[in-house]
């Protein structure tokens, strides 16, 4: 049986880990630098980490950082934020990173997660979908959540999909920060539309929280960042809640 993974994001802004709600009012938490290193000892599956401002300050993502956080880690590492071409995403996997996660850029050009399937293999390109109801639908949002781009989610995530993005990180707007618990309905609808691993993103809470998401068919991963960074959940305590829970995790 294939293990479910736990995942700590790491979304940072000006060289320091941010967190916020529905993706606004960012507050400083800590160095990425201290906080990766953390994370890779406490027992995490994967580190996801994002340069949260890039796509909408127009810049390429920051590297020295990146070099920096994936030297302390022995965990794979998925890294998004500014990646518009493929020299982005051969850019951040020179600096060590495992797999890129694509969001804007791909909305800007499609072709993008074809021709870095292509280049590097389906496993290593991550769609990260930004998507929030408006009106009744999934709209897909671009530059960190700001920009409503019109399209429907569930057809832009089967149509990355069938070009090439060999898993999906999909982060709900609507439940990012609140801690009330993942956005099921939206996996869900995601999940019967595709079949490659989904990471949840936005809306952890509690240990219970995950339960209930692994509960659900298709999804693979949860992540989260308030929850582990404040230190009101530990890795090792969830994977062993879940564990015992038959949620089958690597301990």
């Amino acid at each position: 049986m294939i293990t479910k993974r736990i995942i700590p994001c790491l979304d940072v802004r000006d060289g320091r880990v941010v967190k916020g709600v529905n993706f606004e009012g960012i507050k400083d938490v800590a160095d990425p630098v201290e906080m990766a290193r953390m994370y890779n000892a406490a027992g995490a599956d994967e580190l996801v980490f994002y340069d949260i401002t890039a796509s909408f300050e127009g810049r390429a993502l920051f590297t020295d950082i990146l070099t920096r956080v994936a030297s302390e880690i022995f965990i794979p590492l998925t890294v998004g934020g500014g990646i518009n071409t493929l020299e982005d995403f051969d850019r951040v996997l020179k600096c060590g990173a495992d797999k890129v996660s694509v969001n804007s850029g791909a909305l800007k050009n499609p072709a993008l997660i074809s021709a870095a399937a292509q280049r590097y293999g389906n496993q290593c390109v991550v769609l990260s979908a930004d998507v929030k109801r408006v009106d009744g639908r999934f709209c897909v949002f671009a530059k960190g959540g700001r920009e409503n781009t019109g399209r429907d989610a569930l057809d832009w995530i089967a149509q990355c999909v069938e070009n090439g993005a060999g898993e999906i990180c999909l982060n709900s707007i609507d439940t990012d920060g609140v801690r009330g618990g993942f956005d099921l309905e939206m996996l869900d609808a995601v999940a019967a539309r595709v079949n490659v691993p989904i990471i949840a993103s936005g809306g952890a809470g509690k240990k219970e929280d995950f339960l209930e998401l692994f509960g659900h068919k298709g999804i693979d991963a949860g992540l989260a960042a308030g929850i582990f960074h404040q230190k009101l959940l530990g890795i090792r305590e969830l994977k062993e809640y879940l564990n015992k829970n038959g949620v089958e995790m690597r301990l």
